[in-house]
């Protein structure tokens, strides 16, 4: 079973130690494809820096990263 990160992980630190990660912003693919300013409203702890984290390493292109997620 996988473990639960704590706080505080990027998404490479959360993939690469084998931690649950689970997103679901469904807006993910409008917010890389479509050119625009965009309002993360997400309470608290909820994980707004992460979703840029992954973000991030989707346009460093990360590939690696990604490969087994879905």
């Amino acid at each position: 079973m996988m473990e639960l990160p704590i706080s505080g992980e990027t998404f490479p630190m959360i993939i690469n130690g084998n931690l649950l990660y689970v997103d679901k912003t469904e807006l993910i693919h409008k917010i890389v494809t479509r050119p625009g300013c965009y309002l993360l409203s997400r309470p608290r702890r909820f994980g707004k820096s992460l979703l840029l984290s992954a973000i991030y390493e989707l346009y460093m292109g990360n590939k690696d990263l990604f490969k087994d997620l879905g």
